[in-house]
């Protein structure tokens, strides 16, 4: 088989691989039939990761089912499936507390798409195995396109997750969202179909404050910190002075949600966010278990992650096209493989 490898600052190749076999109980072979970048594969192409080249890349996708384990009983072959990012049991603490990208099973920070927690490839491949695949692998629901919920295994679920919750919570809030890449339009999409009262968008990228005014989001190129102004502020660009902005612009006891990878250093500005007595969340998504309320919200009608799709392309066109920095591309591969 092949995956596709980072080989440097805006390069990629395929490798040729052994191909992953089934040897031993609860796994799963799979092959991606659409998987996408998450906002993080940009910075990592970029050359702004933390790990130098090369390794296998890409960990978003909805793939299909080839071969099972005797004992998987969640799926089986032919079945299209969500995998998620980070490898996980199921059984530990830490997993059945929903703690799943924290599994004690697997060392730390064990994923597909970069070699932190171990070698476990990545879902640009044309065959993946995964280890625990009744805990992991999610059904796809009837009805799904693969092409708009190919950024299940992450960027959708984590801003199903980044939002949702705070609108259960408190309901009709205002939101912020301060952003670059999918996530944050896919926050905008999600925030009015759950009933926030007002949605700002903040993003320098023209493209997408239009695409987020489809949504319903007010959106502006720029803006300084909003005093005492949203319920709820989300940042997901990466850049510490941005969160600093999204982290002043909330109300007192406001919550403000950190989805960016902040792999530079910077400040930000504490005694005012003390002042205000605010609450500040910087976290690593444990999207196994918010896979499946994310899919039903896609699923309902009420929104369109297809829309934050920028490009489909072929499958064999992965190492040309991944580096040409698109939006959000979706590589395709014939859905009854």
């Amino acid at each position: 088989m092949r995956e596709l490898m980072y080989t440097g600052r805006w390069q990629a190749e395929w490798r040729e691989s052994p191909d992953p076999v089934i040897d031993g109980p609860g796994q799963a072979v799979v092959a991606p039939v659409a998987a996408t970048t998450c906002d993080v594969d940009t910075q990592i192409l970029a050359g702004h990761g933390p790990i130098p080249a090369p390794f296998a890349i890409g960990h978003e996708c909805v793939a299909r089912v080839v071969e099972v384990a005797d004992d998987v009983t969640a799926v089986q072959p032919g079945q299209l499936v969500v995998v998620p990012w980070a490898i996980n049991c199921g059984t530990c603490e830490q997993c059945l507390a929903g703690h799943t990208s924290h599994c004690t099973s697997v060392p730390y920070m064990a994923m597909y798409g970069a070699p932190i927690g171990g070698e476990w490839g990545g879902l640009f491949s044309d065959l993946v195995k995964v280890p625990y695949a009744d805990a992991m692998l999610v059904p796809l629901l009837d009805g799904l396109d693969p092409i708009a919920m190919a950024s299940a295994s992450d960027n959708w679920s984590l801003a199903w997750r980044l939002v949702a919750p705070h609108l259960k919570r408190m309901p009709g809030a205002s939101v912020m969202v301060v952003a670059r890449g999918s996530i944050g339009l896919y926050v905008c999409d999600i925030a009015r179909a759950l009933g926030a009262s007002d949605v700002l968008f903040v993003s320098p990228i023209e493209e997408h404050r239009a695409l987020a005014e489809t949504f319903g989001a007010r959106a502006v190129a720029e803006t300084g910190p909003v005093d005492k102004g949203f319920d709820l502020a989300i940042e997901a660009t990466g850049r510490v002075d941005q969160l600093a902005v999204a982290a002043t612009s909330i109300k007192p006891e406001g919550f403000c949600e950190s989805a960016g990878n902040h792999f530079r250093p910077g400040e930000l500005p504490l005694f005012q966010m003390y002042l205000n007595s605010m609450s500040l969340r910087i976290a690593r998504d444990n999207v196994r278990p918010n896979i499946p309320a994310a899919l039903e919200l896609a699923a309902s009608g009420q929104v369109d992650p297809r829309a934050v799709v920028s490009d489909v392309f072929d499958w064999e066109e992965l190492p040309e096209r991944i580096v040409e920095r698109h939006a959000k591309p979706v590589f395709v591969r014939d859905l009854q493989i």
